[in-house]
């Protein structure tokens, strides 16, 4: 997976692709092949960046490290575990950079520490390092005092230690060094969040080998409750790894991708804050891990509902479709003009205004999970199913209005076809887990709701003249969400009129695997610019494949697009028409639906 080592030039951006993620069930950063961290932020996931280069390369800040001469570098991970391995290979001899973030146990104090752990595998070889924070997204000061062995950068909010078994300089910003290890020798950086007057810890040799150790054996014992035991299981894994990696241990919740305003479109302006938990990913989220058998983050993301929503309705009803990380309910959303935007995609945002958004499909994922969580994991408590109630009957009162959908349009609400979709998921699980557990339940009122939805999507969601399932009711634009009809068992798999919506958006929206959501011309979205595949459809059409019994190519549509992924596995939301990954990285989205795709071909496949 890893690949032959690479030249890289001097560019300021580094691809998307060409980073790994490593990260500590609280914050994540991301480390580019050329050793770089260009993206970080601390102590969690939505707090303000340390380094945001990736951002912006002259004011985002970075924590570079890297051999200081020309070298080829070659980046994996440490088998089974979210351990990011750099190696660079020179004329001289064979180094790497081994970083991580230790996992704190339950209960204990939140340290927050990255570390960066230095070894010389063969012959000799000079390194160098520029530790350059820029706090609050690069627009607040800070001042720099050098101590004993220890670099304190101190801002208004935020204080870090940088600690290192190498001497340190520093000027009036940043610290830098130059050192030379020979086979054998190693040297660690630790950056640790410093909190009162306790004075900076360092990290020497022992330590820092003790905490490789540690951090390798906890990704090892939680990966070991996988189930999947199938022909992709590099993949898979990685996946799930990915998806854990982006859960916040404190609530259960779950962020969609772990960083901010990556383009969707080089230059354009579709570039959005994915750092929160959205209802729906996080439910799509579970549904993977529970399918591999990963109880616990089902259990959490519970939790995390239970505990941060009071189900009072608000101007889009009992839930929003997303969440902070913490549980709180306001994003603002807002653009950051000093940041130019990666390779000069601006604007840059933090907040999402989405929030206020009426999405009516969140109900039919969350309960969807939830009907698999109580069949596979936990049954649901009293508690539970009240409020399970209390949403279907919001469902059932408010199905037919228009909304924004599932792609977050900011061009005006329409009655999508997925969102009655996932309306009729939404009565239909909840239906079945009153039958299954005979719980007390409005069924007299469920059923009719539920029947009348399936009538009007059959009815108004068809196009005679497209001879497909569309958009939304009375248009003729096709819509990529649809693939999901089958998949939640609304329609089987081999009905006439579904294979030929597959046949359909086949021909319009699929080219070598990659699927576009839908034509943006022709139905206008109200964001500008344009926009990549968008890689969880592509997984959708594999997954809607395989149920219609085209094992062939559903297997080569999924082979392709494992080709898509960058060197470590990794996939961001989008691939351009060039395959460049685009947008926010690594996405949950389309990590979970290559799970679920590679679950599913595999069974059928036998």
């Amino acid at each position: 997976m890893s690949g032959a080592p690479t030249q890289h030039t001097s560019a300021p951006y580094l691809p998307i692709a060409e980073h790994g993620l490593i990260g500590d069930l609280r914050t994540a950063a991301l480390v580019g092949t050329d050793g770089t961290i260009d993206w970080y932020c601390c102590p969690s996931f939505d707090s303000p960046s340390v380094f945001a280069a990736i951002l912006d390369a002259d004011r985002g800040g970075a924590f570079e490290l890297s051999a200081a001469v020309p070298a080829g570098t070659k980046q994996f991970y440490f088998p089974d575990t979210n351990v990011l391995i750099t190696r660079f290979f020179t004329e001289d001899g064979l180094g790497e950079i081994q970083d991580f973030m230790p996992v704190a146990e339950a209960g204990k104090a939140e340290r927050h520490r990255l570390i960066r752990r230095v070894v010389c595998v063969r012959g000799t070889i000079p390194f160098q390092a520029r530790v350059a924070p820029r706090f609050g997204y690069g627009a607040h000061r800070h001042t720099l005092r050098l101590l004993e062995g220890a670099a304190l950068f101190a801002s208004e909010a935020l204080t870090l230690a940088l600690t290192a078994t190498v001497p340190l300089e520093c000027d009036e910003q940043d610290v830098r060094t130059e050192f030379t290890l020979s086979r054998g020798e190693t040297a660690v950086f630790a950056l640790d969040r410093v909190t009162g007057e306790t004075p900076p810890h360092g990290c020497p040799l022992a330590e820092a080998e003790h905490e490789f150790t540690a951090t390798v054996a906890f990704w090892r014992r939680w990966l070991q409750q996988s189930r999947y035991r199938g022909r992709w299981r590099e993949m898979v894994h990685r996946s799930a790894l990915t998806l854990k990696l982006l859960t916040y241990a404190p609530t259960g919740a779950i962020v969609a991708a772990p960083t901010t305003s990556l383009p969707e479109q080089i230059g354009g302006g579709r570039n959005w804050d994915y750092r929160y938990a959205w209802v729906r990913d996080s439910a799509f989220a579970v549904y993977a891990l529970l399918r591999l058998g990963f109880a616990e983050e089902a259990e959490a993301f519970m939790g995390f509902l239970t505990h941060h929503n009071d189900r009072r309705e608000g101007p889009a009803g009992p839930l929003q479709i997303m969440y902070g990380i913490d549980g709180r309910a306001e994003l603002p959303e807002r653009e950051l003009s000093h940041l130019e935007g990666y390779r000069g995609s601006a604007p840059v945002r933090v907040g999402n205004d989405a929030v206020n958004q009426l999405q009516l499909d969140i109900y039919g994922a969350l309960i969807d999970s939830v009907y698999l969580y109580d069949m596979w994991c936990q049954p649901l408590t009293s508690g539970q199913w009240r409020a399970v109630c209390d949403l279907v009957n919001w469902v059932c009162r408010h199905w037919d209005q228009p909304d924004e959908g599932v792609w977050e349009t900011r061009g005006g609400r329409k009655k999508f076809l997925y969102s009655r979709l996932m309306c009729w998921v939404a009565i239909d699980r909840a239906i079945r887990i009153a039958h299954r557990r005979g719980l007390p339940a409005e069924l007299i009122r469920w059923g009719p709701v539920r029947d009348t939805i399936y009538q009007q999507i059959m009815d108004k969601g068809w196009s005679s003249a497209r001879q497909a399932f569309v958009q939304y009711e009375g248009g003729d634009v096709l819509d990529a969400a649809v693939l999901m009809m089958p998949l939640t068992k609304f329609i089987a798999p081999h009905d006439p009129v579904w294979l030929s919506t597959l046949d359909a958006l086949g021909n319009e929206l699929v080219s070598d695997s990659l699927v576009w959501r839908y034509d943006p011309e022709a139905s206008p979205d109200g964001l500008e610019g344009d926009e990549g595949t968008f890689s969880i459809c592509s997984f959708w059409y594999v997954e809607a494949l395989t149920r219609a019994g085209r094992l062939d190519d559903a297997r080569l549509a999924f082979e392709k697009m494992l080709t898509y992924a960058n060197h470590l596995g990794l996939y961001a939301e989008e691939i351009s028409h060039t395959g460049e990954q685009l947008g926010n990285f690594p996405q949950a989205f389309t990590h979970l639906a290559l799970i679920s795709a590679a679950f599913n071909l595999d069974r059928a496949l036998g």
